[in-house]
């Protein structure tokens, strides 16, 4: 995704720095204007994952293939999030630039 230009901000307590670019501990760290959570944690974390996007400026949850979960779906479009689940971004993005 960043050979196509987009920034990638990484957000992961256990390492410094992700292709390239500084990573932050939590969302609320990010300075930055985020315009998709993108995110790579297993089901049963996208509740706490779902509940610090409440707290960014950012609209649009995004959760890898095979990563689901109803209750943080419910929470994020309660709060007027849009919210894709159990589909891989690089796939549809590489699938929508074709057309």
């Amino acid at each position: 995704m960043q050979q196509e230009g987009y920034k990638i901000i990484p957000v992961n307590p256990t390492v410094d720095e992700v292709l390239g670019e500084k990573s932050y501990n939590t969302l609320a760290e990010v300075e930055e204007n985020i315009d998709i959570i993108n995110v790579f944690r297993r089901s049963e974390h996208l509740v706490d994952v779902a509940e610090d996007a409440l707290n960014t400026n950012c609209k649009v949850f995004w959760a890898q293939q095979g990563i689901i979960n109803e209750e943080a779906h419910n929470l994020l479009k309660e709060n007027g999030f849009t919210v894709i689940m159990d589909s891989c971004i690089k796939v549809v993005h590489a699938v929508t630039v074709e057309k």
